[in-house]
């Protein structure tokens, strides 16, 4: 298996006024404000434990940090605006001043909790949506001229597990990622960054086909992102739960790594870390 490098992907965002290289893949690193995200080691509803969270993947070598106050679990609660805009803020304000030079970015689909996190010291805005759930978000990029991670999915966290329909999951997503994108470059967007969205209106054959052809999606050009840290997707195949899933993580981000991906998210910053070590060696 060998990385595809006949198309020639965009390979620098830039966040925060630095120009950040992604010729060599990068590690996001995951951190839940919610009480309820699958993964129980993830979880630091409490924002002194947000901040020692921070604190410990950045000494490990994340180079982007991943904030979300909204569980995007499939059959998740929903919540109001004010109370994610509640929990995120504090957060994202405090990991800033403690660590001017992260780069963060806010996991969110609501356009006006998106605007307020970048004010408040936040750099890119990962929406699960891709703009589907807020009509306002892409005028909200445009306008901030901020990074942007398009992830594709069906319908929202509480109804996406219905919608994982597909005649040939590739296509499809390559589709909207194409449509998507063209409507971000009319608004003036310019660094999009994209992601499959692994389990996301999307059962297990789904996730795998994708990955199988995740190669493929560099026709695009553009960065990709692959999240699929301690996902249903490994601990089904491997056995236990996600907080058995690491090894499982780990093997299929590096052959994410082999297939071109550009940003790895995870929980284990790492184990990560060390994938891309090893996967550079072999360049």
């Amino acid at each position: 298996m060998t990385k595809d490098t006949f198309f020639r992907k965009k390979e620098t965002i830039n966040a925060g006024g630095k120009l950040i290289s992604l010729a060599t893949p990068k590690v996001m690193g995951i951190i839940n404000l919610t009480p309820d995200s699958f993964y129980a080691g993830s979880r630091k509803p409490l924002i002194s434990d947000a901040l020692l969270q921070a604190n410990k993947m950045l000494s490990e070598g994340a180079d982007f940090l991943d904030i979300g106050a909204y569980s995007s679990r499939p059959g998740a609660d929903d919540i109001s605006e004010q109370e994610e805009t509640d929990r995120l803020l504090p957060v994202v304000e405090l990991i800033s001043a403690n660590h001017p030079d992260a780069i963060i970015s806010v996991d969110t689909f609501r356009s006006q909790v998106a605007e307020a996190a970048i004010k408040a010291g936040a750099h890119i805005i990962n929406d699960i949506s891709g703009g589907q759930l807020d009509k306002n978000m892409f005028a909200a990029v445009a306008r901030l001229q901020v990074p942007y991670i398009l992830m594709h999915t069906k319908g929202s966290p509480q109804n996406m597990n219905q919608l994982a329909q597909y005649e040939d999951v590739f296509t499809e997503v390559l589709d909207y990622f194409a449509g998507r994108y063209y409507e971000l470059k009319q608004l003036g967007v310019h660094d999009v960054i994209i992601d499959p969205g692994f389990g996301f209106a999307k059962m297990q054959d789904h996730s795998y086909a994708l990955m199988s052809r995740l190669q493929h999606l560099n026709v695009l050009q553009l960065p990709i992102l692959v999240g699929v840290s301690r996902k249903r997707m490994v601990y089904n195949v491997t056995g236990g739960t996600a907080e058995d899933a690491l090894n499982g993580t780990t093997a299929l981000n590096t052959i994410a790594l082999m297939k071109g991906a550009s940003i790895l998210r995870v929980h284990d910053v790492k184990e990560a870390v060390e994938a891309i070590k090893i996967f550079r060696m072999c360049e």
